[in-house]
């Protein structure tokens, strides 16, 4: 038996980020609708929406808020909370600021990156799967992000 990565993403999403002056103080906050995964396999994404993953007819939306940004070294991270079923756990993500710009319309845009590693089983995502070594234990998050930035 040949075993491989699966990649997926979320289709519906929204998020706020906040920039401060000290970008210490900055933060974000994301949803994201769980019904909206999608890995291009039919078959798998309705597994992955049901009980036995997501659940996500009772658990409809992912939260991720930051409580804080740091530097480790040469390295910043977003460090926050990551509610998934219910389940609310500590999560850090490695940041990476990919640029600020002015777009053709005259407003600022800015990109970001984001990664980190979370352990489905503490989630209570498939905490059981049907065959041993089916589903890897560790959940690799690879986050894009661009934003358009507002006064307030």
């Amino acid at each position: 038996m040949m075993l491989s990565k699966v990649r997926g993403r979320f289709d519906k999403f929204e998020g706020q980020i906040v920039t401060a002056d000290d970008p210490f103080r900055s933060s974000v906050a994301v949803t994201v609708d769980m019904s909206s995964v999608n890995t291009g396999h039919e078959v798998r994404d309705n597994d992955l929406r049901s009980d036995n993953f997501f659940d996500s007819a009772n658990y409809p939306i992912m939260i991720y808020r930051s409580t804080g940004i740091r530097r480790a070294g040469e390295d910043l991270f977003i460090d926050g909370e990551l509610t998934v079923r219910g389940a609310t756990r500590p999560v850090s993500l490695r940041l990476e600021v990919n640029g600020f710009a002015p777009d053709p319309g005259g407003a600022t845009r800015a990109a970001f990156s984001a990664v980190g590693v979370i352990n489905r089983i503490d989630f209570g995502v498939c905490t059981s799967p049907p065959i041993l070594g089916l589903a890897s234990e560790k959940v690799q998050l690879d986050i894009e992000a661009g934003a358009v930035l507002r006064r307030q």
